[in-house]
């Protein structure tokens, strides 16, 4: 289950980083350019609010003892969400400023734009990069917690294999002491039905001497 959110995780990172690098290059774009890039980001937005709402659903299915960690990460990825619609919002805006001054050759106040814009262009894109960074950070530490993971399934696999010869051993230790203890057993009754015979006949003996013994007299 978490590796399908994270599948949906790196996915989301990647799409905003090119969201992210596309809005900045809006205000730079000739008109035509311009619109087909606003038209392209339109639809990857889209694309992102579908994976968001993937990672949620992959939330909802977690067990909550393990849900608190991936509920914080999808309540930062839907204020980033936020964050890159209204930079989008901006960019339009400043798309339609900037062909409403091409229209009225107001090219001052276009200048003045576009330097406002790449700035905040270029502070987005450090975002950006800073959340690439996480996400690899991310992956990197998932793999380890996998290693990590297969490594103790590994050791605790041995230690049943050792346990269950250990059993099998004890098993047969106890086979042959009860067979010992039956030999032993059998013996003694052996023995004891030995002595009563015995007994018995040295019964009857001395009882045949005395009788013998009286006739004679």
């Amino acid at each position: 289950m978490s590796s399908d959110f994270e599948g949906y995780e790196q996915d989301f990172a990647v799409l905003t980083a090119e969201i992210t690098n596309k809005i900045a290059r809006v205000p730079r774009l000739p008109p035509d350019e311009k619109k087909q890039m606003v038209a392209n980001v339109e639809k990857q937005l889209e694309e992102a609010k579908e994976l968001l709402e993937q990672m949620d659903l992959e939330v909802r299915e977690i067990p909550p003892q393990s849900r608190g960690m991936y509920s914080n990460r999808m309540r930062s990825y839907k204020q980033e969400m936020g964050k890159l619609e209204t930079d989008f919002k901006r960019s339009r805006i400043a798309y339609s400023d900037e062909v409403r001054n091409e229209l009225l050759g107001d090219d001052g106040n276009s200048s003045e734009n576009q330097r406002a814009h790449l700035l905040d262009n270029t502070e987005r894109l450090e975002r950006s990069s800073r959340r690439l960074e996480a996400g690899y950070q991310i992956a990197v530490e998932t793999e380890q917690i996998g290693q990590e993971m297969l490594e103790n399934l590994s050791h605790d696999r041995e230690k049943i294999q050792r346990a269950r010869e250990r059993l099998r051993e004890t098993d047969a230790n106890l086979g042959k002491s009860s067979r010992v203890l039956t030999g032993m057993l059998r013996r003694i009754i052996q023995n004891r039905i030995l002595i009563v015979i015995l007994g018995i006949v040295l019964v009857i003996t001395i009882l045949t001497a005395i009788t013998f013994s009286v006739r004679g007299h």
